[in-house]
């Protein structure tokens, strides 16, 4: 499932639905489930998060260098452009990751209608992605932490002699745009991770 395909509509309710029986009902089950793990834990997901933290990243050292260029006339505009630069990369990149964010939350929220429908044990075992849960978690765990030292590290070894506080923004500005995008990767896998444990336990309901 790309970033740009529909999702599947949500389970039609009881009193409407048409499955001539239970098969029926578990193998749309099944297809719409692993669309949607697809889309949710995809790697091309990932990568498409990465690439969108690396670009705010880019937007935000065009503005650190406009903040760190004011010292004259000629520098001063020079950091002007290099400010509109920054931003014109960092609004619709910021917007970007919201509307991702908010597909996700429709996913899970889709996830967890059709996992209710029914119990499958035989084929709920491909939906569990344990691969792909830690190649979300681990990487995301890493740069957690990379973010949260430079945020913690950088304003308290910083000196005064040598260290002007636009350098030290900018640079709590990177250890943010990294704790945040590790952060996206920790929640997600926690979520899918919840989710199996809730919706694909073992057993089928009757």
């Amino acid at each position: 499932m790309s970033s740009r395909s529909p999702l599947p509509p949500p389970p039609p309710p009881v009193e409407i639905r048409a499955w001539r029986d239970r098969n029926a009902l578990l193998a749309d089950r099944a297809q719409v489930l692993d669309a949607l793990v697809k889309g949710y834990l995809g790697a091309g997901r990932l990568g498409l998060l990465w690439l969108w933290a690396a670009l705010f990243a880019l937007g935000w050292s065009l503005v650190g260098a406009a903040l760190t260029s004011l010292t004259d006339v000629l520098t001063a505009i020079v950091g002007g452009v290099l400010l509109l630069l920054g931003l014109s990369v960092m609004i619709p990149t910021g917007l970007a990751v919201g509307f991702g964010l908010r597909k996700d939350r429709r996913i899970h929220e889709l996830l967890c209608q059709w996992g209710e429908l029914d119990r499958d044990p035989v084929l709920d075992r491909n939906l569990r992605r344990p691969g792909l849960n830690l190649a979300w978690l681990l990487p995301s765990t890493v740069l957690c932490g990379v973010g949260l030292v430079v945020c913690l590290v950088l304003p308290a070894s910083a000196d005064p002699r040598h260290d002007t506080y636009a350098v030290i923004v900018y640079g709590m500005g990177l250890g943010l745009i990294c704790w945040l995008t590790g952060l996206i990767g920790v929640m997600k896998a926690a979520a899918h991770r919840r989710w199996v444990l809730r919706s694909l336990a073992r057993g089928v309901r009757r």
